[in-house]
Protein backbone atom coordinates (compact mmCIF):
# COMPACT_ATOMS: atom_id res chain seq x y z
CA UNK A 1 0.00 0.00 0.00
CA UNK A 2 3.11 2.24 0.95
CA UNK A 3 5.11 1.22 -2.36
CA UNK A 4 6.83 4.38 -3.57
CA UNK A 5 5.45 2.96 -7.29
CA UNK A 6 1.63 3.48 -5.52
CA UNK A 7 2.66 7.04 -3.78
CA UNK A 8 4.18 8.01 -6.82
CA UNK A 9 1.25 7.86 -8.80
CA UNK A 10 -1.25 8.89 -5.73
CA UNK A 11 0.67 12.10 -5.10
CA UNK A 12 0.67 13.19 -9.14
CA UNK A 13 -1.19 16.09 -9.51
CA UNK A 14 -4.47 15.04 -11.35
CA UNK A 15 -8.29 15.21 -10.94
CA UNK A 16 -10.90 13.25 -8.38
CA UNK A 17 -11.29 9.84 -9.06
CA UNK A 18 -14.77 8.86 -10.23
CA UNK A 19 -16.87 6.64 -7.80
CA UNK A 20 -16.08 3.78 -9.72
CA UNK A 21 -12.37 4.04 -10.05
CA UNK A 22 -12.14 4.50 -6.15
CA UNK A 23 -14.39 1.26 -5.48
CA UNK A 24 -12.07 -0.54 -7.81
CA UNK A 25 -8.94 0.80 -5.66
CA UNK A 26 -10.51 0.17 -2.54
CA UNK A 27 -11.48 -3.35 -3.04
CA UNK A 28 -8.04 -4.20 -4.40
CA UNK A 29 -6.39 -2.96 -1.37
CA UNK A 30 -9.09 -5.14 0.80
CA UNK A 31 -8.37 -8.40 -1.60
CA UNK A 32 -4.38 -7.61 -1.03
CA UNK A 33 -4.43 -9.72 1.60
CA UNK A 34 -5.64 -12.68 3.15
CA UNK A 35 -9.26 -11.17 3.28
CA UNK A 36 -11.81 -12.22 1.30
CA UNK A 37 -14.94 -10.79 0.54
CA UNK A 38 -18.40 -11.64 -0.81
CA UNK A 39 -19.57 -8.13 -3.43
CA UNK A 40 -22.28 -7.69 -0.72
CA UNK A 41 -19.93 -6.79 2.04
CA UNK A 42 -17.56 -5.11 -0.52
CA UNK A 43 -20.02 -2.80 -1.53
CA UNK A 44 -21.01 -2.25 2.27
CA UNK A 45 -17.68 -1.78 3.72
CA UNK A 46 -17.06 0.55 0.90
CA UNK A 47 -19.94 2.49 1.70
CA UNK A 48 -19.11 2.80 5.68
CA UNK A 49 -14.96 4.24 4.73
CA UNK A 50 -16.91 6.77 3.21
CA UNK A 51 -19.35 7.93 5.62
CA UNK A 52 -16.13 7.72 8.07
CA UNK A 53 -13.86 10.07 5.94
CA UNK A 54 -17.02 11.95 4.96
CA UNK A 55 -17.60 13.12 8.16
CA UNK A 56 -13.88 13.89 9.22
CA UNK A 57 -14.25 16.16 6.15
CA UNK A 58 -17.44 17.62 6.87
CA UNK A 59 -16.60 18.37 10.70
CA UNK A 60 -13.36 19.46 9.97
CA UNK A 61 -12.51 23.24 11.75
CA UNK A 62 -10.65 24.57 9.30
CA UNK A 63 -9.00 23.47 5.90
CA UNK A 64 -5.82 23.11 6.75
CA UNK A 65 -6.79 20.61 9.45
CA UNK A 66 -7.53 18.05 6.42
CA UNK A 67 -3.45 17.19 7.00
CA UNK A 68 -3.94 16.83 10.58
CA UNK A 69 -6.78 14.50 9.52
CA UNK A 70 -3.97 12.70 7.31
CA UNK A 71 -0.60 12.60 9.81
CA UNK A 72 -3.89 10.85 12.42
CA UNK A 73 -4.29 8.20 10.16
CA UNK A 74 -0.71 7.42 9.22
CA UNK A 75 -0.04 8.04 12.69
CA UNK A 76 -2.24 5.28 13.65
CA UNK A 77 -0.77 2.97 11.01
CA UNK A 78 2.85 3.10 12.50
CA UNK A 79 1.23 1.85 15.57
CA UNK A 80 -0.03 -0.95 14.31
CA UNK A 81 3.30 -1.88 12.24
CA UNK A 82 5.83 -1.21 14.99
CA UNK A 83 7.02 -4.90 14.39
CA UNK A 84 7.70 -4.10 10.85
CA UNK A 85 10.86 -1.61 10.21
CA UNK A 86 10.54 -1.56 6.53
CA UNK A 87 6.57 -0.45 6.73
CA UNK A 88 7.05 1.93 9.18
CA UNK A 89 10.06 3.54 7.23
CA UNK A 90 7.20 3.82 4.20
CA UNK A 91 4.97 5.53 6.24
CA UNK A 92 7.74 7.93 7.65
CA UNK A 93 8.73 8.33 3.60
CA UNK A 94 4.98 9.26 2.87
CA UNK A 95 3.81 11.36 5.66
CA UNK A 96 7.58 13.59 4.71
CA UNK A 97 5.73 13.65 0.93
CA UNK A 98 2.69 14.86 2.40
CA UNK A 99 4.19 18.00 4.59
CA UNK A 100 5.85 18.76 0.98
CA UNK A 101 3.38 18.58 -1.00
CA UNK A 102 0.40 20.46 1.09
CA UNK A 103 2.07 22.53 3.89
CA UNK A 104 3.06 25.03 1.72
CA UNK A 105 -0.50 25.50 -0.16
CA UNK A 106 -2.01 28.77 0.79
CA UNK A 107 -5.87 28.50 2.29
CA UNK A 108 -7.69 28.98 -0.59
CA UNK A 109 -6.18 25.97 -2.53
CA UNK A 110 -6.77 24.08 0.60
CA UNK A 111 -10.52 25.39 0.94
CA UNK A 112 -11.05 24.16 -2.69
CA UNK A 113 -9.70 20.63 -2.08
CA UNK A 114 -12.02 20.05 0.93
CA UNK A 115 -14.93 21.23 -1.66
CA UNK A 116 -13.33 19.06 -4.06
CA UNK A 117 -14.18 16.10 -1.44
CA UNK A 118 -17.51 17.20 0.08
CA UNK A 119 -18.77 17.28 -3.47
CA UNK A 120 -17.69 13.80 -3.82
CA UNK A 121 -19.80 12.83 -0.81
CA UNK A 122 -22.22 14.70 -1.04
CA UNK A 123 -25.02 12.02 -2.44
CA UNK A 124 -23.95 9.28 -0.11
CA UNK A 125 -26.07 9.48 3.48
CA UNK A 126 -25.42 5.83 4.48
CA UNK A 127 -26.37 5.31 8.52
CA UNK A 128 -24.13 4.08 10.89
CA UNK A 129 -24.84 2.94 14.22
CA UNK A 130 -21.79 4.69 16.15
CA UNK A 131 -22.50 7.88 14.53
CA UNK A 132 -26.47 7.40 15.56
CA UNK A 133 -26.06 6.56 18.85
CA UNK A 134 -23.68 9.77 19.37
CA UNK A 135 -26.58 12.02 18.19
CA UNK A 136 -24.42 12.83 15.19
CA UNK A 137 -26.25 11.22 12.20
CA UNK A 138 -30.11 11.54 12.09
CA UNK A 139 -32.96 9.11 10.45
CA UNK A 140 -32.02 10.39 6.79
CA UNK A 141 -28.34 9.76 7.36
CA UNK A 142 -27.40 13.37 7.00
CA UNK A 143 -24.73 15.06 10.04
CA UNK A 144 -25.60 17.24 12.05
CA UNK A 145 -23.90 20.18 12.90
CA UNK A 146 -22.88 21.24 16.73
CA UNK A 147 -23.70 24.72 18.08
CA UNK A 148 -21.03 23.78 21.15
CA UNK A 149 -17.03 23.83 21.52
CA UNK A 150 -14.13 25.61 20.51
CA UNK A 151 -13.80 27.66 17.49
CA UNK A 152 -10.99 26.51 15.22
CA UNK A 153 -7.57 27.97 15.46
CA UNK A 154 -6.87 31.47 14.74
CA UNK A 155 -10.71 32.51 14.84
CA UNK A 156 -12.64 34.43 17.92
CA UNK A 157 -15.98 33.54 20.01
CA UNK A 158 -18.39 34.70 17.76
CA UNK A 159 -20.98 37.38 19.35
CA UNK A 160 -18.61 40.81 19.14
CA UNK A 161 -18.97 43.23 16.84
CA UNK A 162 -16.34 46.33 16.98
CA UNK A 163 -16.18 49.71 15.42
CA UNK A 164 -13.54 51.05 14.79
CA UNK A 165 -12.97 54.92 13.42
CA UNK A 166 -10.66 54.87 10.14
CA UNK A 167 -9.71 58.42 10.03
CA UNK A 168 -7.26 57.43 12.90
CA UNK A 169 -4.36 55.57 11.53
CA UNK A 170 -4.35 52.95 14.35
CA UNK A 171 -8.08 52.28 13.92
CA UNK A 172 -9.09 53.36 17.66
CA UNK A 173 -12.19 51.34 18.38
CA UNK A 174 -14.93 53.47 19.62
CA UNK A 175 -17.72 51.07 19.98
CA UNK A 176 -18.69 47.56 21.11
CA UNK A 177 -21.82 45.43 20.31
CA UNK A 178 -22.60 42.00 21.76
CA UNK A 179 -25.13 39.63 20.01
CA UNK A 180 -26.99 36.37 21.28
CA UNK A 181 -25.19 33.33 18.76
CA UNK A 182 -27.54 30.62 19.77
CA UNK A 183 -24.64 28.14 20.62
CA UNK A 184 -21.49 27.90 24.02
CA UNK A 185 -18.35 28.61 21.92
CA UNK A 186 -15.46 28.73 23.88
CA UNK A 187 -11.57 29.73 22.82
CA UNK A 188 -9.82 27.82 20.47
CA UNK A 189 -7.33 25.28 21.46
CA UNK A 190 -3.35 25.61 20.54
CA UNK A 191 -2.26 24.08 16.88
CA UNK A 192 -1.83 20.60 16.56
CA UNK A 193 1.49 19.61 15.28
CA UNK A 194 2.41 18.98 10.89
CA UNK A 195 5.80 17.55 11.65
CA UNK A 196 6.16 14.00 11.59
CA UNK A 197 5.29 13.17 14.56
CA UNK A 198 4.01 15.20 17.08
CA UNK A 199 0.47 15.99 19.30
CA UNK A 200 -2.22 16.34 16.36
CA UNK A 201 -4.68 17.86 19.36
CA UNK A 202 -7.26 17.56 16.55
CA UNK A 203 -9.36 13.72 17.72
CA UNK A 204 -10.20 13.79 13.76
CA UNK A 205 -8.80 10.99 11.69
CA UNK A 206 -8.79 8.78 15.15
CA UNK A 207 -10.43 5.69 16.33
CA UNK A 208 -14.23 6.54 15.66
CA UNK A 209 -15.04 4.37 18.63
CA UNK A 210 -12.99 6.70 20.85
CA UNK A 211 -14.47 9.42 18.93
CA UNK A 212 -18.16 9.11 19.26
CA UNK A 213 -17.73 9.39 23.41
CA UNK A 214 -16.31 12.78 23.18
CA UNK A 215 -19.11 13.82 20.43
CA UNK A 216 -21.68 13.36 22.87
CA UNK A 217 -20.50 16.47 24.76
CA UNK A 218 -20.28 18.65 21.81
CA UNK A 219 -23.96 17.80 20.31
CA UNK A 220 -26.69 19.19 22.50
CA UNK A 221 -29.63 16.82 23.11
CA UNK A 222 -32.13 19.83 21.70
CA UNK A 223 -29.96 19.77 18.24
CA UNK A 224 -30.77 16.42 17.68
CA UNK A 225 -34.57 16.62 18.24
CA UNK A 226 -34.79 19.20 15.81
CA UNK A 227 -33.37 16.79 13.11
CA UNK A 228 -36.01 14.72 14.13
CA UNK A 229 -39.09 16.51 13.78
CA UNK A 230 -41.45 15.60 10.84
CA UNK A 231 -41.76 16.63 7.22
CA UNK A 232 -41.78 19.55 6.46
CA UNK A 233 -44.79 21.15 5.47
CA UNK A 234 -43.73 23.63 2.69
CA UNK A 235 -44.01 21.27 0.18
CA UNK A 236 -47.78 20.54 0.81
CA UNK A 237 -48.40 24.35 0.79
CA UNK A 238 -46.60 24.56 -2.69
CA UNK A 239 -48.71 21.87 -4.32
CA UNK A 240 -52.10 23.96 -2.96
CA UNK A 241 -50.34 26.91 -4.30
CA UNK A 242 -50.31 25.46 -7.75
CA UNK A 243 -53.68 24.08 -7.52
CA UNK A 244 -54.95 27.47 -6.61
CA UNK A 245 -53.23 28.99 -9.50
CA UNK A 246 -54.70 26.42 -12.00
CA UNK A 247 -57.87 27.41 -10.82
CA UNK A 248 -58.41 23.52 -9.04
CA UNK A 249 -58.15 24.55 -5.78
CA UNK A 250 -60.09 27.50 -3.87
CA UNK A 251 -58.71 28.59 -0.90
CA UNK A 252 -61.54 29.26 2.34
CA UNK A 253 -61.15 32.73 1.98
CA UNK A 254 -62.44 33.08 -2.19
CA UNK A 255 -65.82 32.43 -3.08
CA UNK A 256 -67.02 28.74 -4.16
CA UNK A 257 -67.62 29.53 -8.23
CA UNK A 258 -70.76 27.59 -9.74
CA UNK A 259 -70.71 24.69 -11.74
CA UNK A 260 -67.69 26.17 -13.99
CA UNK A 261 -65.39 23.37 -14.93
CA UNK A 262 -62.30 22.98 -14.59
CA UNK A 263 -59.23 21.58 -16.41
CA UNK A 264 -57.05 18.56 -15.69
CA UNK A 265 -52.66 18.39 -16.49
CA UNK A 266 -51.24 15.14 -16.99
CA UNK A 267 -47.65 16.05 -16.63
CA UNK A 268 -46.28 12.13 -17.07
CA UNK A 269 -48.56 10.35 -20.12
CA UNK A 270 -48.42 6.38 -19.79
CA UNK A 271 -48.28 4.44 -22.99
CA UNK A 272 -51.82 2.99 -22.18
CA UNK A 273 -53.67 6.27 -22.60
CA UNK A 274 -51.33 6.67 -25.59
CA UNK A 275 -52.48 3.22 -26.83
CA UNK A 276 -56.51 4.14 -26.45
CA UNK A 277 -55.52 7.45 -27.96
CA UNK A 278 -54.51 5.47 -30.94
CA UNK A 279 -57.42 2.88 -30.85
CA UNK A 280 -60.11 5.61 -31.37
CA UNK A 281 -58.56 6.77 -34.31
CA UNK A 282 -60.16 5.34 -37.63
CA UNK A 283 -58.59 4.58 -40.22
CA UNK A 284 -58.77 6.46 -43.74
CA UNK A 285 -57.56 6.65 -47.05
CA UNK A 286 -57.66 3.14 -48.01
CA UNK A 287 -56.41 2.59 -51.53
CA UNK A 288 -56.72 -1.19 -53.00
CA UNK A 289 -53.83 -1.76 -55.64
CA UNK A 290 -54.21 -5.27 -57.72
CA UNK A 291 -51.73 -6.23 -60.22
CA UNK A 292 -52.40 -9.59 -62.61
CA UNK A 293 -49.60 -11.37 -64.90
CA UNK A 294 -49.66 -14.10 -67.51
CA UNK A 295 -47.76 -16.46 -65.32
CA UNK A 296 -49.80 -18.10 -62.45
CA UNK A 297 -48.13 -16.10 -59.83
CA UNK A 298 -50.32 -13.65 -58.37
CA UNK A 299 -49.77 -10.87 -56.06
CA UNK A 300 -52.33 -8.67 -54.08
CA UNK A 301 -51.06 -5.85 -52.18
CA UNK A 302 -53.33 -3.65 -50.22
CA UNK A 303 -51.59 -0.21 -49.17
CA UNK A 304 -53.26 1.17 -45.90
CA UNK A 305 -52.53 4.57 -44.84
CA UNK A 306 -53.93 6.62 -42.06
CA UNK A 307 -52.99 10.24 -40.37
CA UNK A 308 -51.21 9.74 -36.82
CA UNK A 309 -52.88 12.33 -34.59
CA UNK A 310 -50.48 12.53 -32.05
CA UNK A 311 -46.86 12.67 -35.24
CA UNK A 312 -48.76 14.60 -38.02
CA UNK A 313 -47.37 12.24 -39.97
CA UNK A 314 -48.31 9.52 -43.06
CA UNK A 315 -47.96 5.94 -41.34
CA UNK A 316 -48.35 3.24 -43.97
CA UNK A 317 -48.56 -0.01 -43.53
CA UNK A 318 -48.43 -2.95 -46.24
CA UNK A 319 -50.34 -6.59 -46.03
CA UNK A 320 -49.66 -8.35 -49.42
CA UNK A 321 -50.75 -12.16 -50.02
CA UNK A 322 -49.07 -13.82 -52.85
CA UNK A 323 -51.05 -17.05 -54.52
Amino acid sequence: MFSKTFMDELFKPQTLYSHRTMKTVMSRLAHASIMRLNPASMDRLFELMLMAFKYQVFLCPRPKDLLLISHNHLDSIRDLVQDRPAVQNQVHETQRRLIETYTCLPPGELQLLRQTLLIFFQDYHIRMSVFMQSRVQNMNGRFVLGTTGPVPHGAEVPGLIRSVNKYFHFHEEVQRCQFPTGGAYTSAVREGSFDISGDRVLKLGTNIQCLAHLLLNYIPVTVWRQTECGPNPLAKEELNLLSRLMGTLQSESEPRPGPEKGFRINLFPSDREEDEADAEESWSGVINIQAMKVTPIRAEARVKARHCRWTGKRLIQLNCDIS
